[in-house]
C-alpha cells in the first residue's frame, strides 16, 4: 500500500512511518521542518525511524533535509520538505504518487502557544487539513485518518471521556481547531463519501517525545538541577498514554479503513489510567534518581484540570488494547532521554 504521512518526522509520526516500512509498504513524508522546535531534532527521529543513526553534521536547514533525503536511500520512503498550508505544493506531491490512505499527524500543537498564535493554529490547524480533504475528493482517495486530540473535551465534568460527550465548549484555541478538523471531515464524509477515522490522542509519551512536552522538558530539568514549574497543586491529571500503544491504534484503525465501506468515527486513544502532576513528577524522580526542583505557580489559561478516556469504542471497533503501563512507559523514555541528550 502507498501512504501518505503528514508529520511523518515528528514524535509520533516517525513513530508511524517506522512501522509502516517495516511492514512493507510504501511511505511518503510530508512535512515542513517546522521551528516550532529545532528541526535537528526531527531529522534525527527521521534517522532513528530507518534505524539510521549515522552522526549527523548539521549546517543549515535546507542543506540538511537535502543530505536527510540522501541519507534515506529507501525506495519506498519519500520525504517531502512541504507545508500543508500550501495547496499548490501539495497538489504536485498528489499529482505525482498513487496514494491509497492519507495519515494526517501534521499540525501546530500544544494549548498554551496556541493562546499566543490564535490565528496560526488556525492556518495550520483548519486550512492545512481542509486542503488535504480537497485533495482527497479531487484525486479520489477514499481512506483518510485524521490525528484529533483529547483537548476538545475542555472542563468535561463527566469522566472518563466518551465520544458522544458534548464537545462544544473548548478551552483553547488549540483544541477548537481540532474539533474543526472533525466538523470538516464529516462534511467530506458527506458529500464525496471519503472514509474517515478521527482519533483522539490523550497525552502521548516515550521516545522522541517532543522537548516542549511536560515529561520531557521536566527530565531536562531534573537532569539539569533546574526547577520544575508546578502548576497549581499538583491535583491536575492526564490520561498518559505510551507512543508505541498510540501507533498500535493507528495501524488498526487503517486495517479498519481498508476493511470497510461508509465509515466516519472519532475513536479516543487513551490509556485509562489518569496520572496526577504530582505522580508523574514523583515517578520521574525514582526513574532518574534525582529529587526534583519545584517552583510553585499558579494555573494556566487553557490548561484542563483532568483528561481520562473512555477506550471501549476503541477496543470494540479497532481491537484497541494499550499495554504498557506508566511506570514501564516512563522507564523506556528515560533510557532514550539519557542516550539522546543534545
Amino acid at each position: 500500500m502507498n501512504y501518505l504521512v503528514t508529520g511523518g518526522s515528528g514524535f509520533i509520526g516517525s513513530h508511524l512511518v517506522e512501522q509502516l516500512l517495516k511492514k512493507g509498504h510504501s511511505v511518503i513524508n510530508v512535512d515542513n521542518f517546522d521551528d516550532f522546535y529545532d528541526y535537528k531534532i526531527k531529522i534525527k527521529n527521521t534517522l532513528e525511524s530507518v534505524g539510521n543513526y549515522v552522526e549527523f553534521s548539521f549546517q543549515d536547514k535546507n542543506s540538511d533535509i537535502e543530505k536527510l533525503q540522501l541519507l534515506i536511500n529507501d525506495e519506498n520512503y519519500q520525504i517531502h520538505n512541504q507545508d500543508i498550508r500550501d495547496y499548490d505544493g501539495l497538489e504536485k506531491i498528489f499529482n505525482s504518487n498513487k496514494i491509497d490512505l492519507i495519515i494526517h499527524l501534521a499540525a501546530l500543537a500544544g494549548v498554551r502557544p496556541s493562546i499566543e498564535r490564535p490565528l496560526d493554529y488556525q492556518e495550520v490547524n483548519v486550512k492545512g487539513t481542509q486542503n488535504l480533504y480537497e485533495l482527497c475528493q479531487k484525486f479520489n482517495i477514499k481512506k483518510f485518518v485524521c490525528a484529533s486530540s483529547s483537548s476538545v473535551y475542555g472542563n468535561n465534568e463527566k469522566v472518563p471521556f466518551s465520544e458522544t460527550d458534548n464537545v462544544d465548549r473548548p478551552i483553547s484555541p488549540y483544541a477548537a481547531t481540532k474539533k474543526c478538523s472533525e466538523v470538516l471531515g464529516h462534511v467530506y464524509h458527506s458529500l464525496y463519501n471519503i472514509d474517515m477515522i478521527l482519533l483522539r490522542f490523550f497525552t502521548v509519551y516515550g521516545p522522541r517525545q517532543r522537548p516542549d512536552l511536560a515529561i520531557h522538558k521536566f527530565s531536562k530539568l531534573i537532569t539539569n538541577n533546574e526547577e520544575i514549574p508546578f502548576f497549581g497543586d499538583g491535583s491536575t491529571a492526564r490520561d498518559y498514554t505510551f507512543v508505541n500503544d498510540i501507533i498500535d491504534g493507528v495501524l488498526k484503525a487503517i486495517l479498519f479503513l481498508e476493511k470497510n465501506d461508509k465509515v466516519y468515527e472519532i475513536v479516543n486513544l487513551g490509556e485509562s489510567e489518569v496520572i496526577t502532576l504530582r505522580e508523574m513528577i514523583s515517578t520521574l524522580e525514582n526513574t532518574l534518581n534525582i529529587k526534583a526542583k519545584i517552583k510553585q505557580l499558579p494555573m494556566q489559561k487553557g490548561d484542563v484540570e483532568r483528561t481520562n478516556a473512555d477506550i471501549s469504542k476503541a477496543k470494540t471497533l479497532l481491537n484497541y488494547e494499550p499495554k504498557t503501563n506508566f511506570q514501564n512507559g516512563i522507564k523506556i523514555f528515560v533510557e532514550w532521554f539519557l542516550r539522546n541528550r543534545f
